[in-house]
């Protein structure tokens, strides 16, 4: 696998990879292709409207189609909060399922890496209208997705939809928008309720600490408010953490503490504080709960015993897998080999379980 030459953000998988290390970004040997579709007048649930909403995305292999003309191997994979459809070409993900022979071999199928809304190289606050950017949620991003799959790259079904974090609420938003065009949902690392107790919590004392720096002026800032931007990425950072591997790699005291700072001279001036809030923002009105029960397609849901962000012992997961009509729950115990919610990239811990789903939906 050799290495792609980015420039990704520094923060583009913070709740990708537990933030233990930096991912080392590698590629399958099928050469991506990039590219970037615009909406014209895309309009928002908040009743905004963007003139040209880009959406980018970067492709592994080539559409296969049936003899009416319909896609048969299309894969979309969907990133978390913060990240790019590129933190999939992490080894621990791109290695295992998308090498020659892997599960998501680009020479069989057809692998979609949408940026989302806000994220990476589509349209962002950042881009120059700031604060005043339209306030995006997952029903706007879900929407922008089927738009980017049906009318910029032509695919009118998924073999399967990959989400992960965001991309695995994003799934379940699609398994109640789109019942029929994936023929299997792969939801890992979320919950399918309204976000609220301690996942919102983290999530406000977040914006609430950019939003309070007297630097941030209203998102019209001269500079960034880095002091804001510093307790922010504290709180993702420690979202991120699973306790097991992160008191096995970080053992002592001045370990720990150098961790820290490592971490914060990897990302902190990469981050921009516009765009970091409308992305942890998005989730607002997030609550796929009460229409479950309408999703028809099979679905494999997995968290991990060790995910701040979807701990194990709120019991949600349980009860809602039961309204599934074709829904398998599996709870990955904690272990070294577990990364808290950044399990949801380590395809090692899951691909047995994804290789069943894939077969049984063969069709």
């Amino acid at each position: 696998m050799r290495k792609l030459a980015t420039a990704l953000a520094a923060c583009a998988a913070f709740l990708a990879s537990a933030a233990i290390v930096a991912p080392a970004w590698a590629a399958p040997a099928i050469a991506p292709k990039e590219g970037n579709f615009v909406v014209r007048d895309f309009k928002f649930r908040s009743g905004e409207t963007l003139p040209e909403l880009r959406l980018h995305y970067t492709t592994f292999g080539e559409p296969k189609r049936d003899a009416a003309g319909h896609v048969t191997n299309a894969v979309m994979v969907l990133h978390g909060t913060g990240g790019t459809g590129k933190q999939f070409l992490n080894p621990a993900f791109a290695d295992t399922l998308m090498a020659p022979g892997g599960l998501l071999d680009p020479a069989e199928y057809y692998v979609i890496l949408p940026d989302g809304i806000g994220h990476g190289q589509s349209s962002k606050p950042s881009d120059g209208l700031r604060a005043k950017f339209p306030k995006y949620d997952y029903d706007d991003m879900v929407l922008a997705q089927y738009l980017l799959l049906t009318q910029g790259l032509k695919v009118d079904h998924l073999r399967l939809l990959l989400g992960t974090s965001m991309g695995c609420m994003h799934g379940f938003v699609w398994g109640e928008a789109y019942p029929d065009f994936a023929d299997a949902l792969a939801s890992f690392a979320c919950l399918p309720n309204e976000i609220a107790g301690r996942n919102r919590i983290w999530r406000k004392l977040l914006i609430d600490a950019v939003t309070q720096d007297p630097a941030w002026k209203g998102g019209d800032y001269v500079q960034e408010p880095r002091e804001g931007l510093r307790t922010a990425l504290g709180l993702l950072m420690v979202a991120g953490l699973a306790p097991l591997p992160t008191q096995i790699a970080q053992p002592t005291r001045d370990a720990a503490d150098k961790f820290v700072d490592d971490y914060f001279a990897a990302r902190l001036s990469a981050l921009d504080a516009n765009d970091l809030i409308y992305q942890v923002a998005a989730s607002r009105n997030y609550n796929p709960s009460p229409r479950l029960d309408s999703i028809t397609q099979p679905v494999l849901w997995i968290n991990s015993a060790d995910d701040f962000i979807n701990p194990p012992e709120l019991g949600i997961a349980e009860v809602q897998a039961k309204r599934l009509k074709h829904g398998t729950f599996v709870l990955l115990p904690a272990s070294e080999k577990t990364r808290g919610h950044g399990s949801h990239t380590i395809a090692a811990l899951w691909k047995d379980r994804l290789a069943a789903l894939m077969k049984a939906t063969e069709r």
